[in-house]
């Protein structure tokens, strides 16, 4: 069953925390991939120096995250990668996004590999970054602001992660957003071999 808008329609860090377990799924040309999620980091937008949207800066690249809440906020980053982020947060317009940061495969394990020539046959290096899952799931700018409560790309339910499963650590990457880069807004599920990062304290 598809995620409905009101799951995305609450506080970001409790959207960021209930995605770990859900399926994200995309129906491609080239076959379905789905994976399960299993992290996540929230961006609190205007006033949250790692956020893109920080000063309430609004681009091309942000559109995304000013409009309706459970869409998809993809963007190009270090000249080769993609990210994907689904826009969340009680407040309409306010532009508040979660990236998630890795997956553990659950469909379409074939097409995956045909997508990473360099996967090595290991399943876990296809999903486990989020420039990896999105080359895994076959997405780009091109899925830019799609409606993720509808096909082709979409999150369904999926397990439900207990709270004693999941860990909450500072964000990766983000040592440009001085204090901000402290706040413990990433989750992961714990032990999960598929985590980018499983031991960031």
């Amino acid at each position: 069953m598809i995620l409905k808008r009101k799951f995305y329609e609450r506080e970001t860090l409790t959207v960021a925390r209930e995605l770990l377990g859900k399926l994200l799924v995309h129906e491609s040309d080239e076959g379905l991939t789905a994976g399960k999620i299993v992290e996540t980091e929230a961006y609190m937008g205007p006033e949250d120096k790692a956020s893109h949207a920080y000063g309430s800066l609004r681009t091309k690249r942000t559109e995304a995250q000013y409009g309706p809440k459970g869409h998809a906020y993809i963007y190009f980053v270090y000249g080769m990668y993609y990210c994907f982020n689904v826009t969340s947060g009680r407040t309409p317009g306010k532009p508040e996004a979660i990236l998630v940061r890795a997956l553990e495969p659950v469909s379409g394990l074939e097409i995956m590999k045909k997508r990473i020539a360099n996967s090595k046959g290991s399943a876990i290096n296809l999903t486990s970054g989020p420039g990896k899952l999105c080359m895994a799931m076959g997405m780009s700018t091109k899925q830019n602001g799609a409606d993720l409560c509808a096909r082709p790309l979409h999150v369904d339910e999926g397990d439900k992660i207990r709270k004693a499963e999941i860990a909450q650590t500072t964000r990766i990457n983000v040592d440009y957003a001085d204090e901000w880069k402290n706040t413990p807004w990433r989750f992961f599920v714990k032990n999960n071999a598929y985590v980018s990062r499983p031991t960031r304290k």
